[in-house]
């Protein structure tokens, strides 16, 4: 297709062709770009719009890639040759917001720190908190899976799911779960498609639980020689069996470039941590994680006003930005169980030694989600160093009875590792299930499986 078009056809009320499909479309916030220009692109408004582009692609012999902001960091949605991506922006309504129930009925290409705004009109929030809410979409958190800030107290995006509205391989509209706290009726469909990163169908629509906002919220903030002894101390304090809201740690390397970021000169140094405890027990909480800190520092601040702790959080959000701004990012995800964090990061600092290769370390540490983040010099043999220095990466992570991605998903990236983490009879399994529900391979071929 070489001609742009913008045309109607087969019920599709705007369906992108040839030149006029953006290039944005083959890669996401990974940098991975797609082999070759996806064919078509539908910009839909409406799950009708969704269901007859299915249908249209299925028809046409065209791939579904379904896509959301496009933050994604595994390259699930990047779409090539052969594809027709379906743009689910347009589907950003809210739908309902029930105090009394305290959920939300959304569509798919919600922002989610919209989500999150519109819910605290009523004082309730959306609980899970992914460093990119300002930018991302309700639906690719759930396809992903996606974690967060506030995932060591709060869960994972899939604990705040209560149902969904799938387009299936054939166009039919599926429903799962339910509006209640609880409900065990049938199989866990719900579970089944989120984190499924566009692989079984197109979310469309989301049905989540939303939390009152916590009556008081405390933060604290500690420096620490190095990101050991940092990683040492958060360990500390989950056995103390405290669950802070938040706790975030960021390497020497990492916090310096935030605060460069964001123009804050003169920032101390040193390793950083940031947590954050809230609800009724908020105060003494929090002096259990200053008391826990100041055996391994001095250096510990606590507060409470929002100013503070939104200058305290901005540091930890702005370690990304601040990285990509440096040149091209490898962006690893691993989760490691919370009483090896801090080997996991003495090990990340051989790995980068070993292969010559910059490596900046931040991540969740109250909940063991690591982010080492490769930096890939400017010379001919850092490709190759980068990709060994990954690899290393994700053994370590299995050696010390993690995982490969704790929240960010497989996406075409870590294809390759997933059966060494879930085995092939797991494996096989997956693609049965896969298989079931779109003996095509319609959507997202290439990707996870």
């Amino acid at each position: 297709m070489s001609t742009p078009t913008h045309i109607s056809v087969d019920g599709i009320a705007d369906l992108v062709t040839g030149d006029a499909v953006e290039e944005r479309y083959r890669t996401d916030r990974s940098g991975y770009i797609a082999p070759g220009r996806p064919e078509a692109v539908v910009r839909a408004h409406t799950v009708e719009d969704v269901q007859a582009a299915v249908r249209y692609a299925a028809g046409a012999g065209l791939a579904v890639v379904p896509r959301g902001a496009g933050t994604g960091l595994a390259g699930g949605a990047a779409a090539g040759a052969g594809s027709l991506v379906i743009d689910l922006t347009g589907l950003n309504r809210i739908a309902d917001i029930s105090p009394g129930e305290d959920l939300a009925v959304v569509e798919a290409g919600v922002i989610t720190a919209d989500l999150d705004a519109a819910a605290a009109e009523v004082g309730l929030r959306y609980a899970p908190d992914p460093a990119s809410a300002a930018i991302s979409t309700i639906g690719g958190n759930i396809a992903t899976n996606a974690g967060g800030l506030r995932c060591v107290k709060y869960g994972v995006t899939g604990d705040s799911v209560l149902g969904l509205s799938v387009v299936l391989a054939d166009g039919t509209l599926l429903h799962t779960g339910r509006r209640t706290a609880k409900g065990v009726a049938g199989l866990d469909l719900t579970s089944l498609f989120t984190g499924s990163e566009g692989t079984l169908g197109v979310i469309v629509g989301a049905t989540v639980r939303l939390q009152p906002i916590p009556l008081r919220t405390v933060t604290i903030a500690a420096r620490f020689d190095d990101v050991e002894t940092a990683a040492a101390a958060t360990s500390r304090v989950l056995a103390e069996r405290v669950r802070p809201a938040i706790m975030e740690l960021l390497d020497e390397a990492s916090t310096r470039r935030a605060q460069d970021h964001l123009g804050l000169d003169g920032a101390a140094s040193g390793a950083f941590v940031v947590a954050q405890t809230d609800g009724f027990g908020a105060d003494t909480e929090a002096q259990i994680v200053a008391d826990t800190f100041r055996t391994f520092t001095s250096r510990v601040d606590v507060g409470s006003d929002p100013e503070t702790v939104e200058r305290l959080l901005a540091v930890r959000r702005a370690a990304l930005p601040a990285l990509e701004a440096l040149g091209r990012p490898l962006i690893e995800d691993i989760a490691v169980p919370r009483p090896r964090i801090a080997d996991a990061a003495r090990a990340v600092t051989t790995i980068a030694d070993s292969h010559r290769v910059p490596i900046f370390l931040f991540g969740h540490a109250g909940d063991g989600n690591l982010h080492p983040i490769i930096v890939v010099p400017d010379d001919p043999t850092a490709d190759a160093r980068a990709e060994q220095a990954a690899a290393d990466i994700f053994a370590l992570a299995l050696d010390l009875g993690g995982t490969i991605t704790g929240e960010h998903g497989i996406g075409v990236l870590k294809r390759r590792w997933l059966a060494k983490e879930t085995g092939e009879e797991s494996l096989s399994v997956q693609r049965a299930i896969r298989a079931a529900l779109d003996p095509q391979l319609l959507f997202n071929p290439g990707k996870v499986f």
